[in-house]
């Protein structure tokens, strides 16, 4: 899924805040990137931030997110675009599911992809992808959705 189609999505399904955060952080320059256990988070040189998180149904399963990429690479990139590829669901002998979505982020210096993760019972399946501007005047941890 493109940038684009990222975007339409976001709009669509989730949210306009997500949109707007997005776009905001297209083209600028990356000082800092965190990857959480649910969340990713880009602070910029410009002092703003946003993360990336799945805020799927968080009843009876596991969401996490993982990259194998070396993330520090990246501060001083420009982030370019944001897009989503479907992965693999598994489903194993005791009816568990085990599902993988893909957050390819590219930037002037290449792509890293980061994992997201979601186990469960086979009832709680999906994604549900939020961006979101984080509020750096309180502490720089209060994530705020822009709806």
């Amino acid at each position: 899924m493109g940038l684009d189609r990222l975007i339409n999505v976001l709009k669509n399904v989730y949210n306009e805040g997500s949109v707007i955060a997005l776009e905001t952080a297209l083209g600028k320059k990356i000082a800092a990137i965190d990857l959480g256990e649910d969340r990713l988070q880009f602070t910029f040189t410009d002092k703003t931030k946003i993360e990336i998180s799945d805020d799927g149904q968080c009843c009876c399963k596991d969401r996490y997110m993982r990259s194998d990429d070396d993330l520090d690479a990246f501060i001083g990139a420009r982030f370019i675009m944001a897009e989503i590829r479907e992965g693999p669901e598994i489903e194993d002998d005791r009816c568990a599911v085990h599902e993988v979505q893909f957050l390819i982020v590219t930037t002037d210096r290449g792509a890293f992809t980061v994992a997201s993760h979601n186990e469960h019972n086979g009832y709680y399946g999906g994604f549900v992808i939020c961006v979101k501007a984080v509020d750096v005047g309180k502490g720089g941890d209060n994530a705020q959705n822009l709806e």
